[in-house]
């Protein structure tokens, strides 16, 4: 492990193991760079795995201040990750809040994107409902900071879509639980602030997402319901991506399926020559 600076200072604890053409795996809100050891396990013998704690999640730097958290603060720390490494073009495979980033910086930097892979993205992003999402992201915050964050785990590790992972395997589950319930407080309210309750909706970047060449795989779970929408408008915007809904799979979906789940990143890397 060791300690990458992001643009503004704060240090990003990062990851790397194997060899090869590298691939990026950017974490979701209620996991950590170690949600991705079944896929590191799966790649490291044709990639240079990389992952990386978000800003927030030790021992990663956790920034007092809410204003040090957004979407775009995310953004600029996956290329501050590509930078520190030395890393001038990657692959990017993101769930959730990790999926969020690694589009972002796909639309901001396409040069440095040789295919992403967005897996349970969406939430909050159809106009109908944004307000309604950014009261959830706030009144979330409010909890963890009243409660802690172990007591938070415990309803928001326990939502339909997130439990589906406790029926398929109950080992995997109780370790993402484990990780959710320990992260940082601090660092998970203001996560919950500054990147999830004011990123803007990608309803907002259709423009863009029609202009989008870089290869695109979108992996939804079918259970997902809140990600659905976003889900097939992407897929249906984005020029020649490429759309697989995984049946009775939630949001966690490397964990829930990984087999499935990095046979398609497999094949798709392998079908536009990231190998």
């Amino acid at each position: 492990m060791r300690l990458v600076p992001a643009r503004d200072g704060v240090r990003l604890a990062v990851t790397e193991a194997g060899s090869g053409p590298p691939i990026v795996f950017v974490h979701e809100f209620g996991g950590d760079s170690t949600s991705w050891d079944g896929q590191v396990a799966a790649f490291v013998d044709r990639y240079r795995c990389v992952t990386f704690n978000a800003r927030g999640y030790p021992p990663s730097d956790v920034p007092e201040d809410v204003d040090a958290y957004s979407q775009w603060h995310a953004r600029d720390d996956v290329l501050a990750v590509l930078d520190g490494l030395g890393i001038v073009r990657t692959a990017l495979v993101g769930l959730s809040m990790g999926a969020f980033s690694s589009l972002h910086v796909a639309l901001a930097a396409p040069e440095r994107v040789a295919a992403i892979v967005i897996a349970g993205i969406g939430y909050g992003a159809p106009p109908a409902g944004r307000e309604r999402f950014q009261a959830e992201m706030r009144a979330n915050a409010e909890a963890i900071e009243r409660d802690g964050i172990a007591a938070f785990a415990e309803t928001y590790g326990r939502t339909p879509a997130r439990a589906l992972l406790a029926r398929k395997d109950p080992t995997a589950y109780a370790a993402q639980h484990a990780r959710l319930a320990a992260h940082s407080a601090l660092g998970s309210a203001n996560t919950m602030r500054g990147v999830q309750g004011r990123r803007p909706s990608l309803y907002d970047f259709e423009d863009s997402l029609r202009d989008l060449r870089v290869p695109t795989l979108i992996v939804g779970g079918e259970a997902d319901e809140a990600a659905l929408e976003a889900t097939r408008m992407l897929a249906a915007t984005i020029p020649g991506s490429r759309l697989e809904l995984l049946p009775a799979t939630g949001h966690l979906i490397n964990l829930e399926e990984p087999a499935r789940f990095d046979a398609l990143v497999g094949s798709f890397l392998d079908e536009v020559g990231w190998r």
